[in-house]
């Protein structure tokens, strides 16, 4: 199963939510890979800590060596690197990445994302975290993936972001990946006691959009989870966070 976590505003939590469920996978024994395309590399330094700055290959090689034509490239496997946490690999990002995207774009590779992982078998799942943007390397990982999830942070400015980013990948369906499915939105920094977000997820709910039944609460812990580069499940399973993350895995895997 790929999964690609899309949104384009930022600041919405999709490497947090990427990064989580990955650990969460991998910690119930499925062969579990993370993919990273946002030239920030959040979700690489969540899963590596200090250890992404002594990579010597990342997702800018892979596209590196796509332009450059090699004769006889490396196979995508060579490109992966492991986590601290058993079953947990992930394909680095670089800050290079957004030096390369227009030259990629202007080339039309945006399948060679799709037909790197169609020859990663050893990984049950993968998920893919993407930039705030609706650019080639997000519209890559749309192609590559069988499903979307959205995080949605509970605002207004959110909101209005959502309706754009449905007819995005409406899109993507039907000029590149028909196969590809929305799972659902995943709410996200949820206060059940503020009237704001309640009101935000009922009318969604109302207008036919698909809202899903696990919210993630609005936790300083997860800051504490990036300092240590350690996701939830690992720094605190007990947590009410660590439990809501599982909540939504399941009800992904039911």
């Amino acid at each position: 199963m790929r999964r690609v976590v899309f949104n384009q505003k930022g600041g919405v939590g999709k490497s947090t939510i990427a990064c989580n469920l990955a650990a969460i996978s991998a910690a119930r024994g499925r062969r579990t890979l993370l993919v990273d395309l946002d030239p920030q590399a959040n979700a690489s330094r969540y899963l590596l800590g200090n250890a992404l700055d002594e990579q010597k290959k990342t997702l800018a090689h892979f596209f590196d060596d796509i332009l450059a034509y090699k004769l006889f490239p490396d196979k995508p496997d060579a490109y992966v690197a492991s986590t601290p946490f058993p079953k947990l690999s992930v394909l680095p990002s670089d800050p290079r990445l957004e030096e390369l995207q227009l030259k990629l774009e202007s080339r039309y590779k945006m399948y060679k994302l799709r037909e790197a992982l169609d020859t990663l078998k050893e990984f049950d799942d993968i998920f893919i975290d993407t930039p705030p943007a609706l650019n080639f390397y997000t519209r890559s990982a749309l192609i590559a993936a069988d499903t979307c999830l959205i995080p949605f942070d509970c605002d207004d400015f959110s909101r209005r972001a959502l309706y754009t980013l449905m007819d995005s990948v409406r899109e993507i369906q039907a000029d590149h990946n028909r196969a590809l499915r929305v799972e659902g939105i995943v709410v996200n920094h949820y206060q059940a006691r503020a009237n704001l977000p309640v009101r935000l997820v009922e009318e969604l709910r109302g207008e036919g959009l698909p809202v899903l039944d696990a919210f993630l609460s609005a936790s300083i812990k997860i800051r504490e989870s990036h300092a240590q580069a350690r996701p939830m499940i690992h720094l605190d399973p007990k947590h009410k966070l660590s439990r809501e993350f599982e909540t939504l895995y399941g009800l992904l895997n039911g």
